[in-house]
């Protein structure tokens, strides 16, 4: 998932992007876009009180949004590691993986927690990424617990990842930078989609989830 990101990250916003500024000359803010996402995944739940007090949570948005601040936390950590000179890629993927958290995923996930429980989270992990400077240590522990706590475990987390890797790579590639991409695929927004796709087909290769991806955006 590292080198995915790495590729993918390298591809977007050009290579050097570790200093904070894109091919285009963008500011790079990897702790805001963790919190936006955040913000984005209180969202799946009906937490307003005056407003859709009875709907049902959106479980599947949540696991999605869950996987966008893996990108984010993942670009975080990337970033560090390059500018501190704390080590290569390959390093910052075994420190992840030898995280207790780590082993608490590598386990069947066995449910959802309860929503004060999972917003309750949400929310620690967006205050750690608000820090001047974060504690990747502690923001790492507290996003793996919200993987668990939503009903992800280290198989399906990486599913959903490499997924949403590619449907990101399909939306630069279709004019997402740009402005011009359609999100919205016959009433159904492409993150469903592509959901729906990768549990259709379990065997497909990232390639063949592209292709998929291709034929239901043009069709």
């Amino acid at each position: 998932m590292f080198q995915l990101q790495q590729q993918l990250n390298d591809a977007t916003n050009g290579v050097n992007w570790e200093a904070g500024i894109t091919k285009n000359g963008k500011q790079i803010n990897w702790k805001r876009c963790i919190y936006m996402e955040c913000a984005e995944m209180v969202d799946s739940f009906a937490w307003k009180h005056w407003k859709s007090i009875n709907a049902e949570p959106d479980w599947a948005n949540l696991q999605i949004e869950v996987v966008d601040v893996w990108h984010f936390v993942m670009s975080l950590i990337l970033q560090e590691y390059k500018r501190r000179e704390l080590g290569t890629l390959e390093d910052a993927a075994k420190a992840v993986a030898n995280m207790p958290f780590y082993d608490m995923i590598r386990e069947t996930a066995d449910g959802f927690a309860e929503e004060r429980l999972v917003m309750a989270q949400v929310e620690s992990v967006m205050k750690e990424s608000l820090q001047a400077k974060p504690d990747l240590t502690k923001l790492l522990a507290d996003f793996l617990e919200l993987v668990r706590m939503s009903n992800l475990d280290l198989t399906t987390l990486y599913r959903l990842y490499v997924g949403k890797n590619i449907l990101n790579r399909f939306r630069q590639d279709h004019g997402y930078k740009e402005g011009t991409y359609i999100k919205i695929w016959n009433g159904e927004e492409d993150n469903v989609v592509m959901k729906r796709l990768w549990e259709e087909n379990g065997d497909m290769t990232p390639d063949e989830l592209y292709g998929k991806l291709q034929a239901a955006y043009t069709g």
